[in-house]
């Protein structure tokens, strides 16, 4: 996958597949659970699952594709950004119990 900025540089896209790969898993698994559990339909919660992923996958594209300047990669040291992925780790896995806690209990 060849992705461009917007002033025509290569980016590396990883960060952009992560974030649109998580932000599907997470939507698309808990949201229509969710949404039944609020009283929608499983149509109408699957269809704004979907929306709201079509609208973080638009976002992080804007966000780390198209406003992205490869200049900057070297200003973190790759230490920090290391550290950062290891706090993030423990943070998604609260945060998917979390999100699982209300449909096993409820």
């Amino acid at each position: 996958m060849h992705l461009r900025n917007r002033h025509g540089s290569h980016v590396d896209p990883v960060p952009f597949v992560v974030v649109v790969g998580l932000s599907f898993m997470i939507l698309l698994s808990f949201g229509p659970l969710y949404g039944q559990a609020l009283g929608l339909s499983l149509d109408l919660a699957i269809a704004l699952s979907t929306v709201l992923f079509a609208v973080t996958a638009v976002a992080a594209f804007y966000r780390h594709v198209w406003t992205f300047r490869p200049e900057t990669t070297g200003t973190v040291p790759s230490a920090v950004r290391a550290e950062r992925l290891f706090y993030l780790i423990p943070i998604l896995a609260a945060a998917l119990v979390a999100l699982a806690v209300p449909l096993v209990v409820g």
